[in-house]
């Protein structure tokens, strides 16, 4: 299993192999753009693997790959509720790669 983390440093290659995928890019720009306000179904910052799937067109399966490299990675994080799983943007983290590719 590959780590968000090596003590306390991203993983940049778990991180950059996460975002290789379109699929993957486009879940960070639906968390990313997540409306607050007019929740149906999930809290705050949170998207509900069920629209992640309708967004991507990809079977609920694929979608859990999709999502399980992008936690491996430290990007997203899940919450279990029942048989839903809700996802959250990690905006720390991405804030975290951002300035280590400022400091290459």
């Amino acid at each position: 299993m590959v780590t968000a983390t090596t003590a306390g440093k991203i993983d940049l290659d778990a991180v950059f192999k996460a975002l290789a995928s379109s699929h993957r890019r486009e879940v960070i720009q639906m968390l990313s753009e997540a409306d607050y306000g007019s929740k149906t179904c999930c809290a705050a910052e949170e998207v509900c693997a069920c629209k992640i799937s309708d967004r991507l067109g990809v079977s609920p399966p694929t979608t859990s790959h999709h999502m399980s490299v992008l936690r491996d990675a430290g990007l997203v994080s899940a919450r279990k509720d029942g048989l839903w799983t809700y996802y959250t943007l990690n905006r720390d983290v991405l804030e975290e790669v951002a300035q280590e590719l400022r400091s290459l």
